[in-house]
């Protein structure tokens, strides 16, 4: 069991991933590289307020390597797709072997349920956001991106596999907490790229883990369902 958890979730992942980088690098890097058009060209007095305030941080961060664009930026970016997509594609092996997709076709119900949980749903407090962009404490906002996702999830499993009303409900209220609660926002919303680019940004953003989440939990569902069986 455990070699076929292994297979689909590496197969499955090395293949949304390779989807993920081709969509982003089509669609979302030139957004990105447009938006750092406008983080560089900030006036030159902010740029000096800065460094003032940063002293030896900002030389500290200026030195740190960054991959250039071309190549090392598409490497670099698959890589990290590769180990998001493989390590999703081992939380969905892991499932099936608790519920088996009877088709291969089931496979897109867990994707969009993969999507609502680590996509849609943080991201309706937290959207995506370009360089030059305001945005709240880090620590704040990884908590309430995992409050969410957790509660996200439990909610979705409450609604869908149990057979009570009552725990039916529950999974409805979890969903909502966190939106209830809120998440944390920077003190003045402010973004050096114009509105128009951020919208754009925001909806590839949506769209690409749409694909990336159907394609991910209908290869793991083909997958899990040919691998050999112990």
């Amino acid at each position: 069991m455990m070699t076929r958890i292994l297979r689909t979730a590496g197969f499955a992942g090395l293949f949304a991933a390779l989807l993920l980088t081709l969509m982003q690098s089509l669609w979302l890097t030139p957004l990105i590289l447009k938006a750092e058009t406008y983080e560089s060209a900030a006036p030159a007095a902010h740029q000096h307020e800065h460094t003032e305030a940063a002293g030896g941080e900002h030389e500290h961060d200026a030195a740190a390597w960054e991959p250039e664009d071309g190549w090392q930026r598409v490497l670099s970016t698959t890589g990290g797709n590769l180990v998001v997509a493989v390590g999703f594609g081992l939380m969905l092996a892991g499932l099936y072997t608790l519920r088996a997709p009877g088709r291969t076709a089931e496979g897109l119900l867990w994707g969009l349920a993969g999507y609502a949980v680590f996509t849609l749903a943080p991201t309706l407090g937290l959207p995506p956001e370009l360089p030059g962009t305001a945005a709240a404490d880090l620590a704040s906002r990884q908590i309430w991106w995992i409050g969410t996702a957790a509660s996200t999830a439990v909610g979705l499993a409450l609604m869908v596999f149990s057979r009570g009303w009552a725990l039916k409900a529950a999974g409805a209220v979890l969903l909502v907490i966190p939106h209830v609660i809120g998440a944390p926002q920077p003190a003045s919303h402010e973004a050096l790229a114009p509105q128009v680019l951020e919208h754009q940004f925001r909806w590839a953003a949506q769209a690409i883990n749409v694909v990336f989440w159907l394609a991910l939990g209908l290869a793991s569902a083909w997958l899990f369902r040919r691998a050999p069986q112990a």
